[in-house]
């Protein structure tokens, strides 16, 4: 016969009680684990450099509970989360506690190749969906990736068992963070989906606690950007208080009580809360009793045991959400709960001292010796039933979850688009190059995905997206095509679209980027994903363009116009050390073609580039300029080209003199060496395609003797041996001069180094070349002073 309906709910609530108990013995767990392991990196590892370690033992405290509840009950293997930096060392753990992070990554925490101070995909051996670090950054990705993961069910490459939801953790001080505001607009421009940011709202950030009148304001924005906003800030323990006679005065007390008030009480224990409340409100109906039933420690216990602590309020808060609403869940807690230094204003990078780690030891049961054990403190028949829950957790299960995709194949020099006309820019050619592969059918142009934050037109975008048109989750008209207004542009939208259209907010950019270039080892399906802002603007989301490359996220980013070249806007809209950001930024190749065929060579070799598995992302710094294309007697050049740089004037063997150039300057540089024939007949001009590729083979080469036990010659060396020891050299960029002067330290040569090193005036080109010496005469005058 079937149970009665109250027995069977009788059963549930045992199962869902017992279940709160387990996770609440790994939820102490990982708080020991945590506490221990920054402990270990501090004062019981050998410091050889007398440097604090740091570790953030406050900020794990806060995070326990909730992490508890979402990796050992609310997270699936395809879920995806990015954990709030700090918390680190909590991640570490639960990740050891489900056996997949090692107790020698723990003892090296924040020491060479060990578990890494904030999660990172890249750099830890246990499985980071995506690094954190930069705060903020970390929680707007997971919309993004939200956003990357709609576009590849909307082109039907979503393996529907792959599909899950991206989860942020972060703590309220990142609240402070624009990115985040930038972000929330457009997802919801994007009406993204599968998208939860859990808030650790501690209200205490490294200097101070957070202001009491941003209580409320959240809610607001949250929920005016379409997300649902889930308040979790009382504990079960606390309901069941406030729901007895005094109650209704204690919650009220609570919730008036300052942010400050709070900290410091919850610092100073159970008499001071007792003194306080009995002081403040001890004279309402109930109260007295209601705080003489608990001792002082349980009256602590009580007045801390907040929404974020509570196992029971989180994992039913998280239940309640599994639809595909995007959802903030505002989470009270307290920073450093359950140790000593909990509530202080200054515990943010505080660190327990070795006595206060050794009473927590002691009170929470762990033997001594065992402090490193995965259950250590449970009873052996305890610690067999938690160690099947944890096995038997839904995340825990085996599964893949980083997966290596297909490469995508390229068509081959001789089939790749290379425009023709006798005088264009790289912008202009980087357009048509990428709307003859749209309309080629070629397998590429399928996996290409465009964006960039509200330039497109202006950066020649304007022809891929009328033939591939724009990605929306939801079909939309083009009204002006409807209304029969004539523009060159089709802005229709709709699942198939192959362009995403942002905002003008470029940590945007690099963060669409970053989340799209990661398509392949998060859902085994690549893309090339294709991004284009002006140059000058680079430094705007500088900040995300890194934490992308730091990601080993694969993407072009094209950055056009450059330099002087846009002379009529004047010095807001002129580049100057962007070359500096492309020389010098890890996992980003930076490109600076002058002529067509050398970007077609170019981007020919990036689509290969940012597959390759030892690849990377390109930049590719393009102009307006209109350059008179150059003859090529053969396919020579190319090689060196994609090397770093070639000679496309020779030098005689043995020349004492060379131009060095990069880009949109070559109509001068070649005019120079015109005028300099006679007076220095074998002088050479040098075109560097790629300063960043030549600078990194040069100091690969150089390490080489310590790396690798030899020392090969770079491909500079190689190309400046065939001047004369001595020889001079003029570089010359529409940049930071520094981009190529480095060049005289390969062979030790004599530089006279050009370039921009201030902002630029308003003008035409001749007469900014000429004022900031960049213009013929100048060369000329460089190579005198050297040569001649």
């Amino acid at each position: 016969m079937p149970q009665p309906l109250s027995s069977v709910a009788a059963g549930h609530n045992r199962g869902a009680a017992r279940e709160a108990e387990l996770l609440r013995r790994i939820d102490e767990r990982l708080r020991w684990l945590a506490t221990w392991t920054i402990h270990n990196a501090n004062h019981l590892r050998e410091s050889r450099d007398g440097l604090k370690v740091g570790g953030h033992q406050a900020s794990c405290a806060s995070m326990t509970t909730i992490l508890t509840a979402l990796y050992f009950h609310a997270l699936r293997p395809e879920d995806r989360v990015a954990v709030k930096p700090h918390a680190s060392p909590v991640f570490h753990a639960a990740q050891y506690l489900m056996g997949r992070q090692t107790r020698e990554q723990l003892e090296a925490f924040r020491s060479f190749r060990g578990a890494q101070s904030y999660p990172s995909r890249t750099k830890d051996r246990d499985d980071v969906d995506f690094s954190t670090g930069s705060v903020g950054l970390g929680v707007a990705i997971t919309a993004f990736a939200s956003l990357m993961q709609d576009y590849l069910k909307g082109h039907g490459l979503l393996d529907p068992a792959r599909e899950g939801r991206f989860v942020a953790t972060l703590g309220d001080a990142e609240l402070d963070e624009g990115n985040i505001y930038e972000c929330l607009i457009e997802a919801y421009k994007h009406d993204i989906r599968n998208c939860w940011w859990i808030v650790d709202y501690n209200r205490q950030s490294l200097d101070a606690t957070t202001a009491d009148r941003m209580f409320d304001r959240f809610d607001d924005i949250f929920e005016t950007a379409g997300w649902r906003v889930v308040t979790l800030k009382w504990g079960k323990a606390q309901m069941r208080a406030f729901a007895r006679p005094g109650g209704r005065a204690l919650q009220a007390w609570i919730e008036g009580c300052p942010n400050a008030d709070f900290a410091a009480l919850t610092y100073q224990g159970g008499a001071a809360w007792r003194e306080r409340l009995t002081r403040d409100i001890g004279r309402e109906a109930g109260v007295a009793a209601l705080l003489e039933s608990f001792d002082d420690e349980a009256l602590h216990q009580l007045m801390i045991g907040l929404g974020g602590h509570c196992i029971e309020t989180l994992t039913e808060a998280f239940d309640a959400c599994q639809d595909d609403v995007p959802t903030l869940f505002i989470a009270y807690t307290v920073k450093g709960f359950g140790l000593p230094l909990q509530g202080h204003k200054d515990n943010h990078a505080g660190l327990m001292t070795p006595a206060q780690v050794e009473a927590l030891r002691q009170s929470m049961g762990v033997p001594k010796g065992e402090e490193w054990s995965p259950l250590a403190g449970l009873a052996p028949e305890d610690a067999a039933e938690v160690r099947a829950f944890i096995d038997a957790a839904p995340f825990a299960q085996p599964a893949q979850r980083r997966f290596v995709a297909e490469s995508v194949p390229v068509p081959a020099r001789a089939d790749f688009p290379s425009p023709d006309g006798a005088e264009q820019s790289t912008q202009q050619a980087f357009g048509r190059i990428l709307l003859d592969l749209a309309k080629s059918g070629h397998p590429l142009a399928d996996r290409i995905v465009t964006t960039s934050p509200d330039v497109t037109v202006s950066t020649n975008l304007g022809g891929f997206v009328n033939q591939r048109g724009l990605f929306r989750r939801r079909e939309t008209a083009d009204v002006f095509r409807d209304a029969r207004i004539p523009s060159p542009q089709k802005w229709a939208g709709g699942g198939a679209g192959q362009h995403v259209e942002l905002g003008i907010a470029e940590h945007n950019l690099f963060l669409n980027l970053a989340a799209f270039g990661l398509s392949a080892p998060l859902f085994g399906q690549r893309l090339l994903p294709v991004g284009t802002v002006y140059d000058p603007f680079i430094s705007r989301g500088l900040d995300a363009l890194n934490y992308a490359c730091y990601q080993d996220a694969r993407f072009m980013l094209v950055a056009t116009p450059s330099g002087l070249t846009l002379g009529p806007e004047g010095g807001a809209h002129q580049s100057i050390y962007t070359p500096l950001i492309g020389v010098g930024q890890p996992g980003l190749t930076y490109f600076e073609p002058a002529f067509v065929d050398e970007l077609a060579e170019v981007m020919r070799w990036s689509f290969e580039h940012m597959q390759a598995p030892d690849g990377g992302s390109v930049y590719l710094r393009l102009t307006t300029r209109a350059l008179a294309q150059v003859e090529r007697a053969d396919d020579a050049w190319r090689e060196d080209a994609l090397r770093g740089a070639y000679w496309l004037k020779a030098p005689s063997a043995g020349s004492e003199a060379a131009i060095v150039f990069c880009g949109a300057v070559a109509p001068e540089v070649l005019a120079a060496a015109e005028q300099l024939a006679e007076d220095l007949p074998g002088l050479g001009v040098l075109n560097v395609v790629s300063p960043g590729l030549l600078h990194r083979d040069w100091m690969a080469a150089r390490r080489g003797r310590w790396t690798v036990g030899e020392r090969r010659t770079s491909h500079a060396e190689s190309l400046l041996s065939r001047l004369a020891p001595g020889a001079g050299l003029v570089t010359v960029v529409d940049g930071a001069p520094a981009t190529l002067s480095w060049l005289g330290g390969v062979l030790g040569q004599r530089v006279s180094a050009l370039g921009l090193d201030s902002f630029g005036q308003v003008g035409d080109l001749p007469d900014l070349y000429r004022h900031y010496r960049l213009d013929v005469d100048a060369i000329v005058e460089a190579c005198a002073d050297l040569f001649i």
